[in-house]
Formats: C-alpha cells, sequence, structure tokens
C-alpha cells in the first residue's frame, strides 16, 4: 500500500497531510492519573481544616522564619504556599501532625544541603548531562520532563569514577539533586497551574545490583524532600522480568502511586512517548526529533506525526519549493527497521529526479534523519519510508523549513 502526504508548501507552523490515509495520530495521554489543581475551593472540608491547622502550626514552629522553598514563603497567605503545603499533606494522608514534621526536616535538610545556591554549582559531571539525568522539553499538558538513564555505569571504568567511594556517591547525589531542583524550579506553584514534572526511565542496561546503594539514597531523598512533584514515571526499555519484579512490590504501593506509573517494554519507547510528549520534544534516542544543541536556539519546530502501518509504505510530498532554496528537515520512524529513502523532483516535465538519500535500510537504534537539499530550480521533495516487509504499525514524525535563495535575479 502506498500513502502520500503533502504538506502545505513553506507553511513551516502547519504541515497537516493534504490528504490522509488511515493515519491514526496517538492520542494526547492516557486518564489512567487525574493531577490536582490546587484549588483551596476544591478541597473536602476536612482537607481544607488540614491545610487550615498545618499554617497555623508552622506559623509557631520554630523553623517559621526560614519557612521558604523555592523562593516561596510558606507563611503569608501566597497561593503558592498552598501548593506546596498541600503537597506534603497529600503525602501525608493529610495528617497534620505527620505532614509537619515532614515538611520541618524537608526544610532543615535543605539548609543543611544548601539547595538554594544548587542549581549554579559546577559539581563536576558535564559528560553526564544529557546523558544520565536531565531536563529536556515538556510533555503535551506542559509539565517539564526529566529523563534517567543509568546504562552507562554498565561499563566498570565510568561506575567507579562516579561511585568508587562513598565521597563520590555523595557528590553523585548532589549532582542528581540538582538536577531536579532545575526541573522543579520550572514549575508554577500557582492553582491550576503546571505544579510536577513528568520522569521519564530509562532501564535498558541498568546495572540494578551495583546502583542499589546510590538508588536507594536517590529514592529516600525524592520521597522525603519532593512529595508530589511527579505527575507520570514512564519507565522504558524495560527488561522482561521486571513484571516480575514489578509484581513483588507492587502490592506495596499505594493505588494513587501505581496510577501514575506507565511501563513500557523494550522497543516500545517511542510509541510510548508519542502518547504523552510531542516528538519534537523527545530526544533522538528514543525515536524523537531533539538534539541537545537544538535547545539553545529557542523553542522547537513543531513536527507533525503520522503512523505506518505494517504493509505500508509512505510518501511525503514537501511542494513549492523555488529554485535556489535550501530545504532541511528531520524524519524519524520509531524503531524504523524499515527502508528510507529521499529525491528531489523538478516541477519542469523534461526535469529529472535527483537522489538526495540513496534508499537505504534503517535499524531499530538508529536516530532521526537529519538533512538539507540546495536546489537548481523549482520543484518538489519526496520523502519515502517504506514498510512493507513489516507487520507492525509503528509511529513516525517530522518537520522542515525551507530557506529561499537571497541571491539577487
Amino acid at each position: 500500500m502506498d500513502s502520500s502526504l503533502s504538506p502545505t508548501p513553506f507553511d513551516h507552523q502547519n504541515t497537516e497531510p493534504k490528504k490522509t490515509f488511515t493515519t491514526s495520530l496517538i492520542p494526547l495521554r492516557s486518564n489512567h492519573f487525574k493531577e490536582d489543581t490546587y484549588f483551596v475551593s476544591e478541597l473536602k472540608p476536612s482537607e481544607a481544616k488540614s491545610l487550615h491547622d498545618l499554617k497555623h502550626k508552622l506559623s509557631t514552629s520554630s523553623l517559621a522564619a526560614s519557612s521558604s522553598m523555592w523562593g516561596v514563603p510558606l507563611i503569608g497567605g501566597d497561593d503558592r504556599a498552598d501548593v506546596i503545603l498541600l503537597k506534603f499533606l497529600r503525602a501525608r494522608d493529610f495528617k497534620v501532625g505527620d505532614s509537619l514534621r515532614m515538611l520541618e526536616k524537608c526544610l532543615e535538610w535543605r539548609e543543611e544541603f544548601k539547595t538554594e545556591k544548587l542549581t549554579e554549582e559546577d559539581l563536576g559531571f558535564k559528560d553526564l548531562e544529557g546523558r544520565v539525568a536531565y531536563m529536556r522539553g515538556y510533555d503535551k499538558e506542559g509539565h517539564p520532563v526529566c529523563y534517567n538513564a543509568y546504562g552507562v555505569f554498565k561499563e566498570r571504568e565510568m561506575y567507579e569514577r562516579v561511585f568508587g567511594d562513598e565521597e563520590k556517591i555523595n557528590k553523585f547525589l548532589r549532582w542528581r539533586v540538582q538536577v531536579l531542583e532545575r526541573g522543579v524550579k520550572l514549575l508554577h506553584f500557582k492553582p491550576g497551574g503546571v505544579n510536577s514534572i513528568i520522569q521519564v526511565t530509562d532501564l535498558k542496561d541498568m546495572p540494578k545490583r551495583e546502583l542499589r546503594v546510590a538508588s536507594n539514597l536517590i529514592l529516600s531523598l525524592f520521597q522525603d524532600n519532593y512529595p508530589e512533584m511527579v505527575a507520570t514515571k514512564i519507565f522504558i526499555n524495560v527488561p522482561w522480568y521486571f513484571s516480575v519484579i514489578y509484581s513483588m512490590f507492587s502490592p506495596f504501593l499505594t493505588h494513587r502511586t501505581k496510577s501514575k506509573f506507565v511501563i513500557s517494554k523494550e522497543g516500545n519507547a517511542a510509541e510510548t512517548l508519542y502518547k504523552f510528549i510531542r516528538p519534537e520534544d523527545i530526544p533522538v534516542q528514543y525515536g524523537g526529533l531533539s538534539r541537545p544543541t537544538e535547545s539553545q536556539n529557542g523553542p522547537p519546530k513543531p513536527a507533525s506525526e503520522f503512523s505506518i502501518k505494517g504493509g505500508e509504505k509512505v510518501n511525503i510530498q514537501i511542494e513549492g519549493i523555488e529554485g535556489g532554496a535550501t530545504i532541511s528537515w528531520d524524519i524519524v520512524v520509531g524503531g524504523w527497521d524499515l527502508e528510507y529513502t529521499a529525491e528531489f523532483v523538478p516541477n519542469a516535465e523534461e526535469g529529472y529526479a535527483i537522489v538526495v538519500e540513496k534508499p537505504r535500510r534503517m535499524k531499530a537504534s538508529d536516530e532521526a534523519v537529519c538533512n538539507s537539499f540546495t536546489t537548481g530550480e523549482a520543484g518538489k521533495l519526496s520523502i519515502s519510508v517504506d514498510n512493507s516487509l513489516s507487520r507492525k504499525k509503528k509511529v513516525a514524525a517530522y518537520h522542515y523549513t525551507v530557506r529561499k535563495s537571497t541571491t539577487a535575479v
């Protein structure tokens, strides 16, 4: 089956196909977890009373003078303070005494850890940024996204350099908190706003036994000091045995916690992430179009999503390209394993098609293709992805820009 997509010429913000070909776009997100709005007016009477009582107890505690988090004073009637206090209350089932103790310990820890200045520190982990733990883009509802991938530590040399002794572990822990603090600073802390992040954890090649100590320390710190900060936890490249492990500890998790989990088996990363995050915000190693250097150049170019059924070939036609113009494009198919090619077709009847990229078999591990072509005459670019040899439906995305020639005619 051969289907064609024809984006509107030079319309880089809206590249919707002219012809629909049984394309099934991924829904915005599943309804597995409904995030709290933090409007006080929507609280149950008992919850509103707990919030009132917690404020009163905090105002009379020994830490009242220093009760501020992420630049938000917790005493004084600020709506943002209500959001933070409600997070601690929800983490302790609205038990005021337990919530106050948790809050006081957190304030003490933040003072001792010097978290307010942490985001500006250089902790010497530049080589881990963008690889191990990093903030990148937003999901479709505006939540900042934090990615975690510890597969690099399967190499003994890297593991020893980062986790070789207690001092190194503590330094890494400080860096990991730094990454989270940068993410938290992106939150609104306002009723109805974006008040939590999305976490994506890549379990591929993760050396669980070696990282047990560090993982437990990170988990403990985050649970104690960042309550209700994560809206969804997405696990990708999950090995087969994870389901066995999960079934063992699942009974000890609350329904609220389990409702935040999304588990995706190995090879389905793109398909899963596309449900929550737009492809231009997903890192290229997970089937998206986002590269680290592009984040420095402002917001990413919006991408068009489409899907390719098994046994189907899709042609993307980018028409209306003037002579001398340069067209640049990025395209990716989740879990490629298909044939890709691109050619330029002149408008002139006597013109010959120019092979821009020869047909090549894309491996499952291949990242997004990024290329450009300067035309010698007016015409169109035809990009083909051929999934004829597969039965599996795959998600895909692309975006492009056209820069007209500046040469005077």
